[in-house]
């Protein structure tokens, strides 16, 4: 059949354990005569079938799963049960009846792979970042505004690098109804949070950090803090909500940092128990130390460090480098927030690099809370790869 891959023999034990992704190496014979994006069935080499996904051929990832039953067409209505699926999740988690903000569809975690949706009040903010996921766009966002038809505007924000790698050119802009004001305002529990749904990072806020930012509340009572790549402020106006003494938030851009001043208005948490710093956080790390300055709790959440395995050196270098300079900026008894959303960088790989930083920082820790993604990021038991966000609450002893 013209649309259907062949994988090499004994290449597929991993999708008869209904893993999602495909890569090219298992592939034996690719599919004839069919577009990027294409639905095809996947054969094993004695000719069984598989499953049913999106075709890739200009990515390492050949293939990405839509499902493995093969009466299931990939239509409106498929995408509706998945949507259905999703928003009943959100309801199960409480996340959609305590905060107005939150990830709806977070690709593989909701069976949707390569599709990104995020509600703030009655706006989504949607990304297709798959070949298979672009092909099936107009199809999803009519599934969507079937499932959600109060949404007041939905808007893409396909500006990312990660399309290139599947043979598409970055995009953004309204796919229906309004588009967003400048900013929008939303509540994560007690908290407000503005956002810049079409210049922020991502879809423009970290909704994965959910669960740490309460956590960080939790316990900054009294607390000195300094919270590094700050972003517009979330873990700050968490900790400052939760009785910090003092918040040092520190960004590279000056726009993130004068929207986090915002943020901590729109909280009434007072001038005086906070400040910005745009500075480069390792640089900054350095001049600390040598100022011998001390904090009661630190906040470390850089970018995504590791995009691939030819940066894993350097990358782990970088977590392990920011780790050792803000072990020896803790008090005794202070707190370290430490994070890593590169998925190439495991949850051991990471607990190592943090214990040779403290090693080598000449201090005594101890890990307290083994940190990951909030809910409305589900981790597929089927698909481990989607949980790439792991932390440590580690304390200086």
């Amino acid at each position: 059949m013209k649309n259907e891959m062949i994988l090499k023999a004994g290449r597929d034990k991993s999708l008869r354990r209904h893993d999602l992704w495909v890569f090219s190496g298992a592939v034996a014979k690719e599919p004839e005569q069919c577009f990027n994006g294409d639905v095809i069935d996947i054969m094993s080499a004695d000719g069984q079938f598989l499953a049913r996904a999106g075709w890739s051929p200009t990515s390492q990832i050949r293939a990405r799963v839509w499902t493995f039953d093969r009466n299931e067409a990939v239509d409106s209505g498929f995408f509706r049960r998945r949507i259905a699926d999703a928003v009943n999740l959100r309801r199960v988690t409480g996340v959609s009846q305590t905060c107005t903000a939150y990830r709806l569809i977070a690709a593989e975690g909701d069976d949707l792979s390569g599709i990104i949706t995020d509600i703030y009040n009655d706006y989504a903010v949607v990304q297709f970042l798959s070949a298979g996921a672009e092909r099936r766009r107009d199809m999803f966002i009519e599934a969507l505004l079937a499932e959600l038809p109060d949404l007041r505007g939905i808007y893409e924000r396909d500006d990312v690098a990660v399309r290139a790698k599947e043979g598409l050119e970055e995009r953004t802009g309204v796919l229906y109804g309004d588009a967003p004001p400048e900013l929008v305002e939303f509540h994560e529990r007690e908290l407000v949070f503005a956002v810049d749904l079409k210049n922020g990072h991502k879809t423009g806020f970290y909704f994965d950090q959910r669960e740490n930012r309460r956590l960080v509340g939790q316990y900054a009572a009294g607390r000195s803090v300094l919270n590094l790549f700050s972003y517009t402020g979330g873990f700050g106006v968490a900790a400052a909500a939760g009785g910090a003494a003092f918040v040092e938030n520190v960004d590279s851009s000056a726009a993130v940092l004068e929207l986090a001043a915002k943020n901590f208005a729109l909280n009434n948490i007072a001038g005086n128990r906070w400040h910005n710093t745009e500075a480069n956080v390792f640089e900054l790390l350095r001049k600390l130390e040598k100022e011998n300055a001390k904090f009661d709790l630190i906040v470390l959440d850089p970018p995504k460090l590791v995009e691939s395995q030819s940066h894993m050196m350097k990358g782990c270098r970088a977590y392990k480098e920011m780790a050792l300079r803000a072990f020896r900026l803790l008090n005794k008894n202070g707190l370290l927030f430490n994070f890593s959303c590169s998925g190439l960088v495991d949850a051991e790989l990471f607990a190592k690099i943090t214990f040779d930083a403290s090693h080598d920082a000449g201090v005594s820790g101890a890990i307290l809370r083994r940190l990951a993604q909030d809910s409305d990021h589900p981790v597929r038991l089927n698909h481990p790869e989607s949980a790439y966000l792991k932390g440590l609450m580690t304390v200086r002893i």
